[in-house]
């Protein structure tokens, strides 16, 4: 016998603890049953508090119930890729391509649905984080999806108590460059100030 329709209303009201942060999602159909066929749905609420990008090998599609959310994309079909923000209204669907870097931004009392077709045998997902000034990889992990609910807060939660990975503080490179060159050229003067102090002669 094939299940009911999923009132979605109905739903929020007896699960809507079960959206919980950093990500607020729950997987309503999940790949691994027969009747979904690999496909993934999930409900996911607001607000987030997720600062990764995640990449799939395969379209999402979006549907936004309640309230309006951000989708902050990464166009890596320009040079340099271009950094992107699409509003996604209530009522209203959005496509997103296979392989484009997003982040999704949910506010407080927002709901939508994400769809996700079945991936190629294989195919790895990806989460990865940019600096926030100079747009570089600060850091990223690669894994084959099995269960997105649940992965997700657990490569979040990698990235945050990873102590190795390079400074969250944007433009933390760029300014320990200046720094560099600053005390450089400090002592360099400083110096040479006083070597030529050496060799000149004192007033009488």
């Amino acid at each position: 016998m094939l299940p009911p329709a999923l009132n979605i209303p109905k739903w929020l009201k007896e699960n809507g603890h079960l959206l919980k942060p950093p990500v607020s999602n729950y997987c309503v159909y999940h790949p691994s049953s027969k009747a979904t066929q690999g496909y993934t749905v999930m409900v996911v609420g607001g607000p987030n508090a997720r600062t990764d990008y995640h990449i799939n090998s395969t379209p999402e599609f979006f549907y936004q119930h309640k309230g309006s959310i951000v989708i902050k994309v990464v166009d890596t079909s320009t040079s340099p890729p271009t950094f992107q923000d699409i509003p996604v209204h209530e009522g209203s669907l959005y496509l997103l391509p296979p392989n484009t870097p997003h982040s999704p931004v949910r506010f407080a009392d927002t709901v939508g649905v994400v769809l996700e077709v079945p991936r190629p045998k294989g195919a790895k997902d990806t989460l990865r984080w940019y600096c926030r000034e100079c747009k570089s990889i600060v850091w990223e992990k690669s894994f084959v999806c099995t269960d997105l609910g649940t992965q997700l807060n657990g490569i979040i939660d990698d990235f945050a108590n990873d102590e190795s990975k390079p400074s969250s503080f944007p433009g933390r490179r760029i300014n320990g460059f200046f720094f560099f060159f600053f005390f450089f050229f400090f002592f360099f003067f400083f110096f040479f100030f006083f070597f030529v102090s050496l060799r000149l002669p004192y007033a009488i």
